[in-house]
């Protein structure tokens, strides 16, 4: 019997996959939300300095 056909084995590498595809997904969208806010302060300080003129 060859190891790859083994279930277990075809187990362990899907929870590996899914578990790297899930940290990727994770930064991907922390780095999103960091994006926003960086957005959202700057439209904060151009609104605010077109108020002072």
């Amino acid at each position: 019997m060859n190891p790859l056909d083994n279930p277990v084995l075809l187990v362990v590498f899907a929870a590996v996959f899914f578990y790297v595809l899930y940290g990727v997904i994770r930064a991907a969208v922390r780095d999103g939300i960091f994006q926003a806010d960086e957005r959202r302060e700057k439209a904060r300080a151009l609104a605010g300095n077109s108020r002072e003129r």
